[in-house]
Formats: structure tokens, sequence, C-alpha cells
């Protein structure tokens, strides 16, 4: 994918980070976005890495709060100076950071926590597809794509903002999506199924219990994994798929459709 660049929200781990390697393998650029410490800040350095390696080091790893609109007003002229008159074929919002508790007991949850929730899991999408419009980087065949899940739709416990969240996500991809459309813009949500990430054990203490549960219940007998979800993506990349557009694709193997 000559002079052709992915932008990924939330890189250093999980599906983000196989969204990253899947894309640096067919050539792409990668510029991503982590906010990581300690061990993981230097899985995401090592990350970096292992991506200059497939792709001929078009690749560049800032950990900041990719979320918060000065780090992107600060960081466009360097992004502008990698893509130059190339492509933003992608824009990835990956980001799983958000306040996991329900809205009553045993404490309520505070406006601060679903502001920040819904800023940096839905509403940061907007902003950065402003500023790259600005740009004139996403262009006919851009694609933007937002991870969203079961709880966009099911109350689940501990989820209650992550979930609004995840419903305003794809609000917001899928008027993207209506908006850009006649520019050759697609904009879609994925949902994965349980897939046993590091976001995964934030959510729940209970999360191995969910990961063998969901064996039983999806009808391929096993849970998703970054790397099926990293397909999908790299699959909505081609021609073939310039026409999905303001949808949510399920990358589940069936999950949602089991009790």
């Amino acid at each position: 994918m000559k002079n052709k660049w992915a932008i990924v929200l939330g890189c250093s781990t999980g599906h983000g980070a196989a969204i990253s390697k899947q894309l640096a393998s067919e050539g792409m650029g990668i510029i991503g976005f982590h906010l990581d410490r300690g061990a993981i800040k230097k899985e995401a350095q090592e990350l970096e890495k292992e991506i200059a390696l497939m792709n001929g080091a078009k690749v560049k790893f800032w950990n900041e709060n990719a979320a918060d609109k000065e780090v992107m007003f600060k960081r466009m002229p360097e992004i502008s100076d990698l893509v130059g008159s190339g492509q933003v074929k992608l824009l990835m919002h990956s980001i799983a950071f958000g306040s996991t508790t329900n809205f009553f007991e045993p404490t309520p949850v505070r406006q601060r926590q679903m502001d920040m929730t819904q800023h940096v899991m839905a509403h940061c999408l907007i902003y950065w597809t402003q500023a790259l419009l600005e740009k004139k980087f996403l262009t006919n065949g851009s694609r933007i794509v937002g991870l969203t899940s079961e709880g966009s739709y099911k109350a689940m416990e501990g989820y209650g903002p992550v979930g609004v969240a995840k419903a305003s996500l794809e609000a917001v991809v899928r008027q993207i999506g209506w908006e850009l459309g006649k520019q050759g813009i697609t904009a879609n949500t994925i949902q994965a199924g349980i897939t046993p990430t590091r976001a995964l054990t934030k959510i729940s203490e209970d999360w191995e219990k969910w990961v063998e549960t969901t064996k039983e219940r999806n009808p391929m007998k096993r849970v998703t994994t970054p790397e099926d979800v990293a397909g999908l993506v790299s699959l909505l990349m081609s021609d073939k798929a310039d026409f999905v557009n303001c949808s949510t694709i399920f990358c589940d193997g069936g999950e949602h459709r089991s009790l």
C-alpha cells in the first residue's frame, strides 16, 4: 500500500496492536498513539521496532493521550511530515479507557467519569476526523473504523459508562459515514466478541469466567482474537469494500446470535 498510512488511536496492545501489525505487514505506514507506563510502555516500544522491520521504518508511536485535542494539534505538523503527499487510508479508534462502574451501587457514577468516558471512547473521533479532513489526508477510499461491543445495547455489570460510550461511538461513526460518504470516505464500527485482552481484565474481576462461558456460547467454540479483528480491518481496506458504510460489522463467530 504505497504511501498509505493508518492512524491507530490505542495502538499498544490488544486489537490496536494486532491491527497495526497486520497493516504494516501489508506495507502501510503506522502512526500510533497510546498512553502507557511501566511494562506496557516497554511492550509498545518493542512493537514499534517490530513494525519498523515490517514496513521499512514507516512508523511513529507517541505515548500521549490521543483524546486530548491539544495533543492532536501538537502532533498534526509531524503527522503532516510523515504522510506528506500520501493518504490516511485508515483512522482507527481502538482506545479502551473509561470508567468501569455501575450508575448507582456501590458508588454512584460521577459526571466527570461519564464525561471523560464519552469523550475518550466516542467524541474524540469527531475531532480527529475534522483535523484530518482539514489537512486533506482523508480522501476518496479512506476508512474510519471504531470498535464497539455488545455492551452498546445490553446492560452489563460494571459497564454502564462504557456501554453508553459504545452506543455513542456507533452513532458518531454512523453520522461520519453519512456526512462523508459523498466524498468516498466510509465509516463503520466492528463489534468483536469477548476477547481476552488487557482491556477485558479491567472490566471485571470475573473476566476468566467470561472467557470460559463465551467458549461454550460461541457457535465456533472459541473466543475472538485481536488477529480476527485485524483480518477484518485488512479486508475493509480493499477497494471491494468501498460501498460498506454506516454499518456495524460483527466479528465474533456468531456469538451475538447465541444466548
